[in-house]
């Protein structure tokens, strides 16, 4: 894990301009990125402040960095409990054997433009 006090200076500095720029929010301009930065204790330079401005204003805003909240995230959840198979219990089990089905792939279906017609849904 690196730490900030093995950051190069322009390493802190490009954090110190994207930590503002969030701050900031709607309207980024390189005077308040600077200000923002000072009154945390930091120190920005003009040209750091004026890059990060630009593209936050050439991209439509900050929010396009941003997720909206709710907005991302991933898939969470278990399923459904059920009822912990008490019905399985009371019913005697099946031994049902399922046959497998062979299904011929015909070596790749055209897919690699062999000659052959392609067959599927590539």
């Amino acid at each position: 894990m690196a730490y900030l006090s093995e950051l190069s200076a322009s390493q802190k500095e490009e954090l110190i301009a994207s930590l503002a720029t969030m701050v900031v929010g709607t309207s980024v301009t390189a005077e308040a990125l600077v200000s923002v930065a000072e009154k945390s204790g930091n120190t920005l330079s003009a040209s750091h402040a004026a890059l990060f401005a630009k593209v936050a204003e050439a991209s439509g805003g900050i929010d396009t960095f941003c997720a909206a909240p709710g907005a991302g995230g991933g898939g969470g959840g278990g399923g459904g409990g059920g009822d912990g198979g008490a019905d399985e219990a009371d019913e005697p089990k099946e031994a049902e054997k399922e046959e497998e089905e062979s299904v011929d792939m015909g070596g790749g279906g055209g897919m690699f433009d062999d000659g052959e017609e392609a067959t599927g849904d590539y």
